[in-house]
C-alpha cells in the first residue's frame, strides 16, 4: 500500500513539474521587436507601453526602441532586432519608404513585420497593417468645423486655413483627403475660402509633424492674408500642430473675448489639446485608442506565430506600391468639449486629474 502511495506521489508530482514547465514555456513564447518614430509626441510613448504591455500578457518578451525622428537611427534599430533574433517585427515607421533592405533582412530570417499605424511602402516584405481608419479621421475633422460653422445650414461664407501632416507619412494623405472630401463641395461653393489658395500637400504638409514649423506658417499666412480678414477655421490633422497653429493666432489676438479662436481640429486628443478644448480654444481632437490598436496588433502577431489565420477587415484600401497590405482597421472618435469626459475619462483613458 505504501508503496503504491509512493509511486501516486511521484508521478502527481512528475505531472505538476511538467505542469508547471509547460507554464513557465508558455511564458516566454520569443521576443517582438518594438520599433517607435519619436518620444516628442505622447501618443507614441502610450503605444509602446500598451504594446509591451499586451504582448508580455501573452507571454512574449519585447524590445521596444525609439528612434527620435532618426531615420538611420530606426533602420540601425530595426537591423539589431533582426540580428537579436526578434520573431516578429511590429514598425511605426518615420519614413515609410527607407525600410526596404531591413526588411529584406528580416524576411530572409523569416521575421514577420506588422506595420504599425503607419503604412511601409514600397517593400513586399510588409505582412499586415494595423491602423485606424486614416480617411475617417480626415472626415471627422471637416465634419466638426461644417457643423459649428453651420454649413449645412447655409451659413457662410467664411475663411479657412489648410494644414496637412508629414508628407513622408502615408496617413498624412489620408487624413488630407478624407478632411477635403467634405470641404471641397463648401469650397467649390464658395461658402469656404482659402484665402492663401494653398491646397494640396505639396503645399500645407508639415514635415515630421512639427508644431513649430505649423506655428511658423501660421504666422506667415496671417500676416499675407489676413491683415482685416478674420481666419474662421484651420484643419489641424494633429493636435501638436495645433497648438502651434493656436500660440501663432494668439500672438495677433484671436482667442479673446473680442477675437475668439477660430474652429481648430486636431488628433490624438493628447493632454495639452485636451486642456485647450476645456479652455474654449482647440474646437475638436480625434481619439484613437492605442489600446485597442496594442491589443489587436498582440493578437495578430499571436495568430501568425501560432500558425493560425489572423483577423483582417481590410484588404483592398492600402497599396504600398508594392502589394495590398491586409489591415486591421479600427474606428476614431470625435471628441470635443461635448463628451470629452465619456470618451476619455469614463473609459479610462486619462485621469480626470490629469486634463484639469
Amino acid at each position: 500500500m505504501k508503496r503504491s502511495f509512493l509511486k501516486i506521489s511521484l508521478s502527481l508530482l512528475a505531472a505538476a513539474a511538467l505542469g508547471f514547465g509547460g507554464a513557465a514555456q508558455a511564458q516566454d513564447k520569443g521576443t517582438i521587436g518594438i520599433s517607435m518614430p519619436t518620444k516628442s509626441s505622447a501618443r507614441w510613448i502610450a503605444d509602446g507601453d500598451n504594446m509591451v504591455k499586451v504582448f508580455k500578457e501573452k507571454g512574449y518578451k519585447t524590445d521596444l526602441q525609439y528612434a527620435d525622428d532618426d531615420i538611420p537611427n530606426q533602420l540601425a534599430q530595426v537591423e539589431n532586432m533582426i540580428t537579436k533574433g526578434a520573431k516578429v517585427l511590429v514598425i511605426a515607421a518615420i519614413d515609410g519608404t527607407t525600410l526596404g533592405k531591413a526588411l529584406q533582412n528580416a524576411a530572409d530570417r523569416g521575421i514577420k513585420v506588422i506595420a504599425y499605424d503607419r503604412l511601409i511602402r514600397g517593400s513586399k516584405n510588409v505582412d499586415y497593417y494595423t491602423t485606424f481608419d486614416n480617411f475617417q479621421v480626415g472626415v471627422l475633422q471637416a465634419g466638426s468645423i461644417v457643423d459649428k460653422l453651420g454649413l449645412k445650414q447655409g451659413k457662410g461664407p467664411f475663411n479657412i486655413e489648410l494644414f496637412g501632416g508629414s508628407p513622408d507619412d502615408n496617413n498624412a494623405f489620408f487624413f488630407y483627403d478624407g478632411a477635403m472630401s467634405v470641404l471641397k463641395p463648401y469650397i467649390d461653393s464658395g461658402k469656404l475660402v482659402v484665402r492663401s489658395k494653398q491646397f494640396g500637400m505639396d503645399k500645407v504638409g508639415t514635415l515630421r509633424w512639427d508644431g513649430a514649423v505649423a506655428q511658423a506658417r501660421m504666422d506667415n499666412l496671417l500676416s499675407a492674408f489676413y491683415g482685416k480678414d478674420r481666419v474662421d477655421a484651420v484643419l489641424s490633422p494633429y493636435d501638436g500642430l495645433s497648438i502651434g497653429i493656436l500660440s501663432s493666432l494668439k500672438g495677433v489676438g484671436y482667442c479673446t473675448a473680442q477675437q475668439p479662436c477660430p474652429v481648430v481640429t486636431g488628433q490624438d486628443a493628447e493632454i495639452p489639446s485636451v486642456k485647450s478644448i476645456l479652455r474654449g480654444e482647440q474646437y475638436s481632437t480625434v481619439f484613437k485608442d492605442t489600446r485597442n490598436l496594442a491589443a489587436v496588433t498582440a493578437n495578430l502577431v499571436d495568430a501568425v506565430l501560432a500558425g493560425k489565420k489572423p483577423e483582417i477587415n481590410d484588404t483592398k484600401t492600402y497599396n504600398n506600391g508594392v502589394k495590398v497590405v491586409p489591415s486591421y482597421l479600427l474606428k476614431p472618435v470625435l471628441v470635443d468639449a461635448s463628451n470629452w469626459h465619456h470618451v476619455l475619462i469614463d473609459s479610462g483613458y486619462y485621469k480626470e486629474s490629469q486634463v484639469k
